[in-house]
């Protein structure tokens, strides 16, 4: 009887999940059928078989979104990944308020994606902004950086840089979990800090090192609301804050056209497996456990 009335309950408290659950499964059978569809959202859709994948294959706009988005993720996820490792390992050392420093450097991971954040973001970076003040100060004339083509993808990598904090806050935990004594050995048998960083630290870590870089792929390849807010909604200047999912929004909700939208969003899960899917392929060349 006790038995069973834990079950009971464990069966109560997943009731939740499992109506949640149908939140996510509905859409994704709604999107896979309305990938093959034209659907304006007004009347009902219309069977158009690949027609939707065809239009890809021409579609300027959608091969520049790509562009914006693996740029974006190729140079941002490495630099913050690595000035996040840098960063955890500093701390790791031993600093005085500990506790007060992981949360100042946390923040901005929990603010970085927020409208008021990149509202902020781009006044520092406007023509009268507070960065070209600082560059005035040395003779130095710095341009619009959020209205340059050749600089406004530059400022959104920055942003994202910034927003260091979370997988600092997982680096830390994972420093934490390596014994002091391979280290002691190390520096016994005469390794240097840098021998000991690359031969027991990266090893060691490079779990953790795996699991924050599945996770930024993912994040950075779903990227909308600092294109969209820096570029009122138009991904400009020249379509270099274009990011996928802004011209996927673009296409569903400025342009009705939820069908090609589905199918975009159809094509972006497809690209985010197969990233994951490399990264867990290459992982058994470079990650290391302790089996």
């Amino acid at each position: 009887m006790i038995k069973k009335r834990q079950d009971w309950a464990g069966y109560v408290f997943l009731l939740p999940w499992f109506g949640g659950l149908v939140f996510m499964v509905v859409p994704f059978f709604a999107s896979l059928y309305l990938a093959f569809t034209d659907y304006d959202l007004l009347t009902p859709p219309r069977w158009a078989g690949l027609a939707n994948f065809e239009e890809m294959l021409g579609d300027v706009k959608l091969h520049q979104s790509l562009k914006v988005t693996f740029v974006y993720t190729l140079v941002s996820v490495p630099v913050s990944l690595a000035v996040a490792l840098a960063v955890a390992i500093v701390l790791d050392r031993g600093v005085r308020g500990l506790a007060i420093y992981r949360s100042i450097y946390y923040l901005p991971s929990l603010l970085g994606g927020s409208v008021a954040i990149v509202m902020l973001w781009r006044y520092l970076f406007g023509y009268d902004g507070i960065v070209n003040g600082f560059l005035s100060w040395f003779g130095i004339t710095g341009p619009a950086w959020t209205t340059d083509p050749d600089h406004a993808l530059t400022t959104l990598i920055l942003l994202h840089v910034w927003t260091f904090g979370a997988p600092m806050v997982i680096f830390l935990a994972g420093l934490r979990q390596i014994p002091a004594m391979y280290y002691e050995a190390a520096a016994m048998d005469g390794a240097s800090r840098w021998r000991q960083f690359r031969s027991i630290t990266l090893p060691l870590l490079s779990p953790i090192i795996f699991f924050n870089l599945v996770q930024a792929l993912i994040a950075s390849f779903q990227t909308f609301t600092q294109g969209y807010v820096i570029s009122n909604g138009s991904g400009g200047p020249a379509d270099s804050t274009l990011f996928y999912n802004l011209y996927l929004y673009q296409k569903g909700f400025a342009e009705f056209d939820m069908g090609y939208a589905s199918s975009m969003a159809w094509l972006l899960l497809i690209i985010i497996a197969g990233f994951t899917a490399i990264n867990f392929l290459a992982a058994r060349y470079w990650v290391f456990y302790d089996n």
